[in-house]
Protein backbone atom coordinates (compact mmCIF):
# COMPACT_ATOMS: atom_id res chain seq x y z
CA UNK A 1 0.00 0.00 0.00
CA UNK A 2 3.14 2.29 0.95
CA UNK A 3 4.46 1.64 -2.57
CA UNK A 4 0.63 2.29 -4.38
CA UNK A 5 0.91 5.84 -2.46
CA UNK A 6 4.21 6.63 -3.41
CA UNK A 7 3.70 5.81 -6.83
CA UNK A 8 0.53 7.70 -6.98
CA UNK A 9 2.65 10.71 -5.27
CA UNK A 10 4.88 10.30 -7.84
CA UNK A 11 2.69 10.69 -10.56
CA UNK A 12 1.16 13.71 -9.34
CA UNK A 13 4.29 15.28 -9.22
CA UNK A 14 5.27 14.63 -12.69
CA UNK A 15 1.64 16.26 -14.42
CA UNK A 16 2.29 18.88 -12.06
CA UNK A 17 5.66 19.40 -13.24
CA UNK A 18 4.38 18.95 -16.98
CA UNK A 19 1.71 21.97 -16.11
CA UNK A 20 3.98 24.27 -14.45
CA UNK A 21 6.57 23.65 -17.59
CA UNK A 22 3.85 23.92 -19.90
CA UNK A 23 3.16 27.46 -18.39
CA UNK A 24 6.48 28.78 -18.27
CA UNK A 25 6.26 27.85 -22.21
CA UNK A 26 3.42 29.86 -22.83
CA UNK A 27 5.00 32.50 -20.72
CA UNK A 28 7.95 32.69 -22.95
CA UNK A 29 5.47 33.15 -26.00
CA UNK A 30 4.24 36.40 -27.10
CA UNK A 31 1.83 37.33 -29.63
CA UNK A 32 1.48 39.53 -32.46
CA UNK A 33 -1.05 40.49 -34.58
CA UNK A 34 -0.77 42.00 -38.23
CA UNK A 35 -3.59 43.25 -40.31
CA UNK A 36 -2.92 45.20 -43.45
CA UNK A 37 -5.75 47.71 -44.00
CA UNK A 38 -9.05 46.41 -46.30
CA UNK A 39 -9.17 47.66 -49.50
CA UNK A 40 -9.32 51.46 -50.23
CA UNK A 41 -11.09 53.35 -52.69
CA UNK A 42 -7.50 54.09 -54.14
CA UNK A 43 -6.95 50.14 -54.25
CA UNK A 44 -10.01 49.61 -56.32
CA UNK A 45 -9.19 52.44 -58.39
CA UNK A 46 -5.87 51.19 -58.99
CA UNK A 47 -3.71 54.26 -57.71
CA UNK A 48 -0.86 54.79 -56.12
CA UNK A 49 -1.77 56.06 -52.48
CA UNK A 50 0.78 56.15 -50.09
CA UNK A 51 0.41 58.70 -47.71
CA UNK A 52 -2.74 60.32 -48.84
CA UNK A 53 -5.61 59.75 -46.96
CA UNK A 54 -8.82 58.05 -48.99
CA UNK A 55 -11.00 55.43 -46.90
CA UNK A 56 -12.00 52.32 -47.37
CA UNK A 57 -14.15 50.94 -50.31
CA UNK A 58 -17.08 48.65 -49.27
CA UNK A 59 -14.97 45.68 -49.96
CA UNK A 60 -12.82 46.97 -47.80
CA UNK A 61 -15.03 47.32 -44.33
CA UNK A 62 -16.16 44.05 -45.05
CA UNK A 63 -12.41 42.40 -45.59
CA UNK A 64 -11.66 44.12 -41.72
CA UNK A 65 -14.57 43.06 -40.39
CA UNK A 66 -14.09 39.66 -42.11
CA UNK A 67 -10.76 39.74 -40.45
CA UNK A 68 -11.74 41.14 -37.06
CA UNK A 69 -14.12 37.50 -37.21
CA UNK A 70 -11.00 35.04 -37.48
CA UNK A 71 -9.05 36.72 -34.67
CA UNK A 72 -11.91 35.98 -32.37
CA UNK A 73 -12.65 32.83 -33.70
CA UNK A 74 -9.27 31.93 -32.59
CA UNK A 75 -9.49 32.84 -29.49
CA UNK A 76 -6.93 35.74 -29.17
CA UNK A 77 -7.16 38.95 -27.65
CA UNK A 78 -5.62 42.23 -27.77
CA UNK A 79 -4.37 43.90 -24.77
CA UNK A 80 -3.23 47.17 -27.14
CA UNK A 81 -3.11 47.82 -30.10
CA UNK A 82 -1.11 50.34 -32.90
CA UNK A 83 -2.02 51.59 -36.25
CA UNK A 84 -1.25 54.71 -38.29
CA UNK A 85 -2.45 58.36 -38.87
CA UNK A 86 -4.01 57.31 -42.23
CA UNK A 87 -7.79 56.38 -41.67
CA UNK A 88 -8.21 52.97 -44.03
CA UNK A 89 -5.94 51.78 -41.20
CA UNK A 90 -7.95 53.21 -38.08
CA UNK A 91 -11.22 52.17 -39.24
CA UNK A 92 -9.57 48.08 -40.09
CA UNK A 93 -8.83 48.63 -36.66
CA UNK A 94 -11.77 49.97 -35.60
CA UNK A 95 -13.85 47.38 -37.38
CA UNK A 96 -11.12 44.34 -35.71
CA UNK A 97 -11.42 45.67 -32.42
CA UNK A 98 -15.13 45.46 -32.57
CA UNK A 99 -15.15 42.37 -33.79
CA UNK A 100 -13.24 40.73 -31.05
CA UNK A 101 -14.60 43.02 -28.42
CA UNK A 102 -11.84 44.92 -27.73
CA UNK A 103 -12.87 48.38 -27.97
CA UNK A 104 -11.87 49.26 -24.83
CA UNK A 105 -8.43 48.73 -25.11
CA UNK A 106 -5.24 51.52 -25.39
CA UNK A 107 -5.00 52.82 -29.09
CA UNK A 108 -1.80 54.65 -30.24
CA UNK A 109 -2.24 56.24 -33.96
CA UNK A 110 1.59 56.69 -35.31
CA UNK A 111 3.05 58.24 -37.95
CA UNK A 112 5.65 55.53 -38.35
CA UNK A 113 3.21 52.70 -39.49
CA UNK A 114 2.14 55.09 -41.89
CA UNK A 115 2.00 53.50 -45.42
CA UNK A 116 5.57 54.13 -47.84
CA UNK A 117 5.48 57.53 -49.12
CA UNK A 118 5.28 57.38 -52.92
CA UNK A 119 6.30 60.83 -53.71
CA UNK A 120 5.22 62.25 -57.19
CA UNK A 121 2.96 59.21 -57.94
CA UNK A 122 0.92 59.79 -55.18
CA UNK A 123 -2.51 60.25 -57.23
CA UNK A 124 -1.23 58.57 -60.45
CA UNK A 125 -3.17 55.76 -61.94
CA UNK A 126 -0.83 52.52 -61.58
CA UNK A 127 -1.75 51.67 -65.25
CA UNK A 128 -1.22 54.74 -67.36
CA UNK A 129 2.16 55.40 -64.97
CA UNK A 130 3.27 51.45 -66.24
CA UNK A 131 2.20 52.64 -70.16
CA UNK A 132 4.20 56.22 -70.26
CA UNK A 133 7.61 54.99 -68.02
CA UNK A 134 7.45 51.24 -68.92
CA UNK A 135 6.61 48.31 -66.98
CA UNK A 136 10.40 47.81 -65.43
CA UNK A 137 10.77 51.51 -64.01
CA UNK A 138 7.63 50.88 -62.33
CA UNK A 139 8.35 48.13 -60.77
CA UNK A 140 12.07 49.00 -59.65
CA UNK A 141 9.93 52.70 -58.13
CA UNK A 142 7.03 50.18 -56.44
CA UNK A 143 9.12 46.93 -55.16
CA UNK A 144 12.76 47.73 -54.95
CA UNK A 145 14.13 47.79 -52.07
CA UNK A 146 16.20 50.91 -51.78
CA UNK A 147 15.36 53.07 -55.19
CA UNK A 148 12.26 55.80 -54.16
CA UNK A 149 10.33 57.24 -56.71
CA UNK A 150 10.63 60.79 -58.02
CA UNK A 151 10.09 63.07 -54.68
CA UNK A 152 7.38 65.89 -54.22
CA UNK A 153 8.67 69.36 -53.40
CA UNK A 154 6.77 71.48 -50.95
CA UNK A 155 4.50 72.71 -52.90
CA UNK A 156 2.62 69.79 -53.38
CA UNK A 157 -0.66 68.85 -51.44
CA UNK A 158 1.29 65.62 -51.15
CA UNK A 159 4.29 66.76 -49.67
CA UNK A 160 3.79 65.71 -45.56
CA UNK A 161 4.46 70.15 -44.32
CA UNK A 162 1.22 70.17 -45.73
CA UNK A 163 -0.74 68.57 -43.89
CA UNK A 164 -1.79 69.16 -39.78
CA UNK A 165 -0.83 66.12 -38.93
CA UNK A 166 2.33 66.21 -39.59
CA UNK A 167 2.81 69.52 -38.47
CA UNK A 168 4.86 68.98 -34.93
CA UNK A 169 8.42 67.62 -37.54
CA UNK A 170 10.38 68.93 -39.66
CA UNK A 171 10.41 67.84 -43.28
CA UNK A 172 12.74 68.00 -46.11
CA UNK A 173 12.38 70.29 -49.16
CA UNK A 174 11.71 67.50 -51.50
CA UNK A 175 9.90 64.03 -49.67
CA UNK A 176 9.72 60.59 -50.67
CA UNK A 177 10.19 57.24 -49.64
CA UNK A 178 11.86 53.27 -50.38
CA UNK A 179 11.09 50.36 -48.31
CA UNK A 180 14.22 50.70 -47.33
CA UNK A 181 13.15 54.38 -45.59
CA UNK A 182 10.27 53.04 -44.66
CA UNK A 183 12.24 50.35 -42.57
CA UNK A 184 13.71 53.07 -41.43
CA UNK A 185 11.21 54.58 -39.03
CA UNK A 186 9.15 51.57 -38.47
CA UNK A 187 11.69 49.14 -37.40
CA UNK A 188 13.31 52.07 -34.32
CA UNK A 189 9.59 52.10 -33.58
CA UNK A 190 8.99 48.51 -32.97
CA UNK A 191 12.13 48.60 -31.03
CA UNK A 192 11.30 50.89 -28.44
CA UNK A 193 7.14 51.72 -28.51
CA UNK A 194 5.67 48.02 -29.23
CA UNK A 195 8.86 45.27 -28.12
CA UNK A 196 8.65 46.28 -23.77
CA UNK A 197 4.79 45.78 -24.82
CA UNK A 198 5.50 42.42 -25.87
CA UNK A 199 8.18 41.43 -23.36
CA UNK A 200 5.94 42.75 -20.50
CA UNK A 201 3.33 39.80 -21.71
CA UNK A 202 0.74 42.16 -23.86
CA UNK A 203 -0.43 40.60 -26.90
CA UNK A 204 -0.17 43.05 -29.63
CA UNK A 205 -2.36 44.21 -32.37
CA UNK A 206 -1.06 46.33 -35.03
CA UNK A 207 -2.86 47.51 -38.24
CA UNK A 208 -1.19 48.87 -40.60
CA UNK A 209 -0.10 49.44 -45.14
CA UNK A 210 1.46 47.22 -47.12
CA UNK A 211 5.09 49.10 -46.91
CA UNK A 212 4.87 49.62 -42.90
CA UNK A 213 3.78 46.06 -42.69
CA UNK A 214 6.68 44.18 -45.10
CA UNK A 215 9.57 46.44 -43.44
CA UNK A 216 8.34 44.80 -40.11
CA UNK A 217 8.40 41.43 -41.14
CA UNK A 218 11.61 41.58 -42.83
CA UNK A 219 13.22 42.64 -39.81
CA UNK A 220 11.19 40.14 -38.21
CA UNK A 221 11.73 37.52 -40.56
CA UNK A 222 15.03 38.19 -41.46
CA UNK A 223 14.29 38.50 -45.03
CA UNK A 224 17.16 39.37 -47.54
CA UNK A 225 16.37 42.29 -49.76
CA UNK A 226 15.87 40.96 -53.33
CA UNK A 227 12.93 38.45 -51.17
CA UNK A 228 11.45 41.39 -49.57
CA UNK A 229 10.84 42.64 -53.06
CA UNK A 230 8.57 39.97 -54.30
CA UNK A 231 6.63 40.02 -50.89
CA UNK A 232 3.12 41.08 -51.03
CA UNK A 233 0.60 41.44 -47.65
CA UNK A 234 -3.03 40.66 -48.88
CA UNK A 235 -5.52 43.19 -46.83
CA UNK A 236 -8.06 42.70 -44.86
CA UNK A 237 -6.18 38.92 -43.36
CA UNK A 238 -4.40 38.59 -40.02
CA UNK A 239 -0.93 38.03 -40.22
CA UNK A 240 -0.10 35.55 -36.31
CA UNK A 241 3.03 35.55 -35.35
CA UNK A 242 3.99 33.86 -32.10
CA UNK A 243 7.23 35.09 -30.89
CA UNK A 244 10.06 33.39 -28.65
CA UNK A 245 11.27 35.08 -25.11
CA UNK A 246 14.20 36.72 -27.34
CA UNK A 247 11.31 37.88 -29.52
CA UNK A 248 11.77 35.57 -32.57
CA UNK A 249 9.09 33.78 -34.94
CA UNK A 250 8.51 30.65 -33.79
CA UNK A 251 7.46 29.15 -37.72
CA UNK A 252 3.82 27.96 -37.92
CA UNK A 253 2.53 25.19 -39.08
CA UNK A 254 1.02 26.70 -42.52
CA UNK A 255 3.36 29.46 -42.30
CA UNK A 256 3.59 30.95 -46.30
CA UNK A 257 7.10 31.37 -46.97
CA UNK A 258 9.01 33.16 -46.54
CA UNK A 259 6.76 34.39 -43.04
CA UNK A 260 7.57 32.48 -40.19
CA UNK A 261 4.21 34.07 -39.15
CA UNK A 262 0.59 32.38 -40.35
CA UNK A 263 -2.20 33.86 -41.43
CA UNK A 264 -5.89 33.34 -40.35
CA UNK A 265 -8.31 32.10 -43.12
CA UNK A 266 -8.73 30.02 -46.26
CA UNK A 267 -5.27 29.53 -47.39
CA UNK A 268 -6.03 29.20 -51.31
CA UNK A 269 -8.06 32.71 -51.11
CA UNK A 270 -5.13 34.20 -49.38
CA UNK A 271 -2.90 32.81 -51.90
CA UNK A 272 -5.76 34.61 -54.66
CA UNK A 273 -5.55 37.47 -52.67
CA UNK A 274 -1.87 37.61 -52.71
CA UNK A 275 -1.73 37.24 -56.40
CA UNK A 276 -4.05 40.50 -56.63
CA UNK A 277 -1.60 42.78 -55.01
CA UNK A 278 1.11 41.46 -57.36
CA UNK A 279 -0.92 41.97 -60.81
CA UNK A 280 -1.94 45.86 -59.92
CA UNK A 281 0.44 46.99 -62.29
CA UNK A 282 0.35 44.43 -65.12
Amino acid sequence: MFAVSRSSALLASRAAFRRSFAAVQAADKHTLVLVRHGESTWNLENVFTGWYDCPLSEKGHGEAQDGGKLIAAEGIKADIAYTSLLKRAIRTLWHVLEQTDRMWIPVNKCWELNERHYGALQGLDKQETVDKYGKDQVLVWRRSYDVPPPPVDKSSPHHPANDERYSGREWPEEFTESLATTLERVVPFYESEIVPKLKAGSTVLIAAHGNSLRALVKHLDSIDESTIAELNIPTGTPLVYELDENLKPIPQPNAIAPLQGRYLGDQDAIRQRIEGVKNQTK
